[in-house]
């Protein structure tokens, strides 16, 4: 009898995991700035849980211990230079480790820009990231979440489109009927692609808007021009050495913040490897500490 109820039990943890962690589509009633997809663009991942060719974005949630949350969510950006997503160690990894603190993640799987699917690839994932932030806020009390305390963490180019969340969502480039806010309350940017200038990742700014772009292009995108009084408090993380985006585009950004009056922490590396995820291989110290710190300074882990 014992073994027998012992079995039910592990199923029903088993079942009570796998739903928490059930991708919700963005869009089920039709993808926005789409095309017809063709048959060959079939979404793949493979052994490292690196995605491709998405054409059906989604969030899937985590979700902190019963009794553990405190009513904050972060939506969590993957990198990938806009050519896949690394969806193990920037994706779920993290969403997991923001549990811990009590903290609701949601890992988006964000439209990868293509001219094949999209009428638009410059707005394609943005499109759903600013989605993805209506969702959760639209169902905060469903969900047992503060609409006030909702953020969102990028790296890499994830970091890109992170931060371009943070400063474009005066701009949206989605349809919001019920004009509920698009804006992170905060934002958190781990060796992000910011500017699509001289310091740019240049297959980042080409898989986004092209190899051939406007100025305008340039500059819209180069989010340390994007930055207002309005744009949401900000935690940093990079590496000096960092030989895939450079060091300056973290550093562009806290200029920008401090400037404009927003409050903004940075925490730079000596070394490090670009993409290193939760936790740098060069280094003791251990950044998701000095996060949840910034969080609870400024108040977001303190309950609902």
């Amino acid at each position: 009898m014992k073994t027998i109820l012992s079995a039910l039990i592990l199923i029903a943890t088993t079942n009570m995991a796998c739903s928490q962690e059930k991708p919700i589509p963005l869009y089920p009633k039709g993808v926005p700035n789409s095309k017809p997809t063709p048959a060959t663009y079939v979404e793949k991942t493979d052994d490292n849980h690196w995605i491709t060719l998405v054409s059906q974005p989604t969030i899937t949630p985590y979700l902190p211990a019963k009794g553990t949350a405190n009513g904050a969510a972060v939506i969590v950006c993957p990198g990938g230079g806009y050519s896949g997503l690394a969806s193990e160690h920037e994706g779920f990894t993290i969403a997991k480790e923001f549990n811990k603190i009590g903290v609701t993640a949601y890992v988006l799987k964000y439209r990868l820009p293509s001219d094949e699917i999209m009428a638009d690839k410059s707005i394609g994932p943005l499109q759903d990231a600013q989605t993805a932030i209506l969702i959760v806020r639209k169902h905060a009390a469903e969900w047992g979440l503060n609409p006030a305390k909702i953020g969102i963490i990028g790296f890499s180019a994830g970091g890109h489109l992170a931060s371009t969340a943070g400063t474009h969502f005066d701009k949206p480039v989605i349809e919001d009927k019920e004009n509920i806010s698009v804006r992170p309350d905060f934002m958190m940017l781990l060796y992000p692609v910011i500017s699509f200038g001289d310091q740019a990742h240049v297959g980042s700014r080409e898989n986004l808007i092209g190899k051939t772009p406007a100025a305008g292009q340039v500059d819209l995108y180069s989010n340390e021009k994007q930055v207002t009084v309005n744009t949401p408090p900000t935690f940093i993380v990079h590496s000096e050495d960092d030989n895939v985006v450079p060091v300056q585009n973290s550093l562009l950004f806290y200029e920008a913040c401090l400037k404009n009056k927003v409050k903004v922490e940075m925490h730079l590396f000596q070394e490090g490897p670009h993409g290193f995820g939760l936790n740098n291989p060069k280094s003791k110290d251990k950044w998701f500490d000095w996060a949840t710190n910034w969080l609870d300074a400024n108040g977001f882990l303190s309950g609902k």
